[in-house]
């Protein structure tokens, strides 16, 4: 098995790192009316919860799991970002899961 293909507990930090930046940078986009802003919230309350996971199973040292909800937690962000609920700062890549 080659090495980019294990989860590492580098890895792992990588990941928890850049999921943890987006989370602190997206907001809520303006003027989406209040049912898309409830949407909005719920995304972000999803990915907050996948990213709380992701720490508990590392902890934990089950990198397999925390790997599945750091994924998850970025997962909810990109798509809020994507179709347009939420709104990341201008020019910023951090909602993006970077490629390796």
């Amino acid at each position: 098995m080659a090495m980019e293909d294990r989860v590492t507990l580098e890895k792992i930090e990588k990941y928890l790192k850049t999921t943890q930046k987006a989370l602190e940078a997206v907001a809520v986009a303006e003027d989406r009316g209040k049912d898309l802003r409830k949407h909005a919230e719920a995304f972000l309350d999803m990915a907050s919860r996948y990213y709380r996971d992701a720490l508990h199973y590392r902890e934990k040292g089950d990198l397999i799991t925390a790997f599945a909800a750091v994924n998850y937690a970025h997962a909810w962000i990109d798509a809020g970002v994507r179709i347009g609920i939420l709104k990341a700062p201008p020019g910023s890549s951090d909602y993006i899961m970077p490629r390796e």
